[in-house]
């Protein structure tokens, strides 16, 4: 799967009270790359707390569920798109599926 944009992810985990993120989200990030699902049960194999949320999004705990982070998925094209990365509190304030 190709993933866009990592840079987010970069931005989230380079400011100082969410470094603690850094490990995870490398590791969230290189297991998504080799990954080529086709539909949401797949993704639910491999990330068996991630929720599928709707509107093609996928909703993955980092860190122990301390923070969210929200993708949506194009499964024609092997894309996700990173929509959001935050707390939980963050993740509150969002509407998940038009994020």
């Amino acid at each position: 799967m190709r993933v866009i944009s990592v840079k987010k992810l970069k931005d989230f985990w380079s400011k100082p009270a969410y470094r603690d993120s850094e490990q995870a989200l490398r590791a969230w990030y290189a297991e998504a790359k080799k990954g080529n699902y086709f539909h949401s049960h797949q993704i639910k194999q491999i990330y068996r707390k991630a929720s599928i949320v709707g509107n093609g999004r996928i909703v993955f705990n980092i860190c122990g569920n301390k923070y969210r982070l929200v993708v949506a998925v194009k499964y024609e094209f092997k894309i996700f798109y990173i929509r959001f990365i935050g707390t939980h509190s963050q993740y509150d304030n969002i509407d998940v599926k038009e994020i």
